[in-house]
């Protein structure tokens, strides 16, 4: 498997990206998938460890920093703004079939985490998607307006749009808005903050585990108001007649997004479980990655065979 550095524009941003080639010779263009990463993260991290899997099983695959993060373009940093997300995904999708080495009738979506909903919003209004699948996917506005677990005290988000508003008037004063961290500075303040879900995060996040000098740490406070009006899953409808998979933990408190997105689905669709496994434990765990990549071979090569 080759992986070369490329890049491409989306709504005026240079977005970097890794391609992720097969060895094995081709008799002509190749099925293709972009790869999205988590909200805070990198292509070095979940997305690049998905797409390499799937490059060695016969893929071509692109991971890409999303717009204001990793070595990826934009201002300010940190910024996690949903259309832009979305525009990212589809911005990806242009890149592909500009490639003599892609099938431009064969390519799917993965998302990842965030990347899940985001995912999910740009093949419900891109017809060039042919199938769509998700690990541990979730609305990262839901997340942040309800809880990882949806049982959030709505004061909560009230809260953090309280501390936007302040951030945008500082800005427009000249003065520094500061930012929204992500991460404590301990696995206990984790614990603390957000139970076990926090602490898996940190630990993949924060420790050797998954840690990337480019994975951002805290969010630009204007992505908050961003958040707070978008709804993933609202174009989940219009992914049918083509096909969607959905990959999820038996231990993940963010399922029931998953469980919604299911429900709201028209066409072909399938929520598949893995045992045992948390939110987190899909982005690296072999014990679990290894099953879900399993799955995902057999859903794209299934699904984006020729035309």
């Amino acid at each position: 498997m080759a992986r070369t550095s490329v890049t491409f524009d989306s709504a005026g941003i240079p977005i970097a990206a890794h391609l992720h080639l097969p060895d094995a010779p081709a008799a002509g263009p190749r099925p293709a998938i972009v790869v999205g990463h988590p909200g805070t993260s990198v292509k070095e991290q979940s997305s690049g460890l998905y797409a390499r899997h799937l490059a060695e099983r016969g893929f071509v695959t692109l991971a890409f920093d999303a717009a204001y993060q990793g070595e990826s373009g934009g201002l300010p940093r940190g910024l996690e703004d949903p259309g832009q997300r979305v525009e990212d995904f589809k911005a990806a999708v242009s890149y592909l079939t500009t490639r003599d080495d892609v099938d431009a009738g064969r390519v799917g979506l993965l998302g990842i985490c965030a990347s899940g909903g985001y995912s999910l919003s740009a093949a419900g209004g891109d017809h060039r998607v042919r199938a769509v699948a998700t690990v541990s996917g979730v609305d990262v506005a839901r997340q942040f307006r309800l809880g990882p677990d949806g049982t959030q005290d709505p004061a909560v988000f009230q809260g953090l749009l309280d501390a936007a508003a302040h951030a945008r008037t500082a800005a427009a004063r000249g003065e520094d808005p500061g930012s929204l961290p992500i991460f404590p500075e301990t696995a206990e303040q984790a614990d603390a903050l957000g139970g076990e879900h926090g602490v898996e995060g940190f630990e993949y996040y924060c420790t050797p585990r998954g840690w990337h000098e480019r994975s951002a740490k805290s969010f630009a406070w204007s992505s908050i108001d961003k958040l707070a009006g978008f709804d993933a899953f609202h174009a989940v409808p219009l992914i049918g007649p083509r096909p969607l998979l959905q990959i999820i933990g038996t231990r993940a408190v963010t399922s029931w997004m998953a469980v919604e997105v299911h429900q709201r689905a028209t066409g072909p669709k399938e929520l598949h479980w893995i045992e045992g496994a948390s939110h987190v434990d899909l982005y690296d765990k072999k014990e679990y990655l290894d099953p879900a990549v399993d799955k995902l071979t057999t859903f794209f090569t299934g699904n984006l065979r020729t035309a």
